[in-house]
């Protein structure tokens, strides 16, 4: 990163950070005016924030550290994320050599293949490689037992928690038409506008709300919410268009696809909870469940916003 691109970097997070202090104080006095016994959306707002300081604490040390540490730490995230994943559902002895490849494998080979830039085979190698070695490698014990099942409960655990994340920092190797800026700055917008719709979705549900959009699903979702959020983080994606190589109005069609994406994500994760009969899909973040719970919009939007740069800017 050039000095003059890291001065623009830092002072992107030195305004996130005085927005986060600002939230954060916020939170605080909403809580002191509570009580003892906060309300649930107090408290569902506060940690949201502290989950919005952790995921920036980190993003910044990587930038910092330079494009091999933020793939790294996108890798740790794929880690944890399918380690949540698997953990919900049932496993058997005869799927033992099937997670090990999973997870000593096949991670850390799809992030290699990223890092080497070599996109012919990091798009490819999990949907087709993968997941034809995985079924052969579960027939070791021939264990028969809800075979599809197991085998394909570890192929989509692959595939949202491994290949649909990895594509965040795959946008690191983007050589785009036009653009000036650092590398890393698309990747930052996508995470800014896709996390900023969750939130932004959440406060405006809570403050316009009247028509849930998937009461079984998710039911604190509602239409108000969806359209105020994805309209106001279409917006912050406006704002912001001077980390990617968009127009204004590119910036909004494209803050608004990304964020459509991110709120399907949602739900087809919360339908997964939803069958395991769980609220959250771990505790890793105190308060606000776990990995997936915080990057399962990103799964949905990460793909499909790295091939429209790829296609019509690279």
């Amino acid at each position: 990163m050039t000095p003059a691109y890291a001065s623009q970097t830092y002072l992107l997070f030195g305004i996130l950070a005085a927005i986060l202090v600002f939230a954060s104080t916020v939170g605080w006095v909403l809580k002191r005016r509570s009580g003892p016994m906060p309300s649930p959306v107090i408290v569902n707002l506060n940690s949201r924030i502290n989950a919005w300081w952790v995921m920036m604490s980190l993003i910044g040390v990587a930038i910092v550290l330079g494009k091999g540490a933020f793939i790294v730490l996108f890798a740790f995230i794929s880690l944890f994320a399918l380690r949540e994943f698997i953990s919900l559902l049932p496993t058997r002895r005869g799927d033992y050599f099937s997670l090990l490849i999973a997870f000593y494998f096949v991670i850390p080979y799809q992030y290699f293949l990223i890092y080497s830039d070599w996109y012919g085979m990091y798009s490819i190698f999990i949907p087709l490689y993968v997941f034809l070695l995985l079924p052969i490698a579960g027939l070791k014990q021939e264990d028969t037992k809800h075979f599809l099942e197991r085998s394909a409960k570890i192929q989509w655990g692959l595939m949202v928690s491994v290949y649909c994340i990895s594509y965040v920092p795959a946008l690191v190797t983007l050589n785009l038409a036009g653009f000036q800026g650092d590398r890393i700055w698309p990747a930052m917008w996508l995470i800014f506008v896709v996390q900023a719709s969750d939130v932004l979705q959440y406060v405006c549900g809570k403050l316009f709300g009247r028509h849930r959009i998937a009461p079984v699903l998710s039911p604190s979702k509602t239409v108000e919410g969806l359209i105020g959020g994805i309209v106001l983080a279409s917006g912050l994606g406006v704002l912001l268009s001077w980390m990617t190589p968009f127009t204004h109005w590119q910036a909004a069609i494209i803050g608004f696809v990304a964020c459509l994406f991110g709120f399907f994500g949602g739900l087809v994760m919360s339908a997964i909870k939803r069958d395991r009969g769980v609220k959250d899909w771990g505790q890793l973040i105190q308060g606000h469940g776990g990995m997936l719970d915080r990057i399962d919009s990103i799964c949905f939007s990460a793909p499909i916003f790295f091939h429209m740069l790829r296609f019509w800017w690279s």
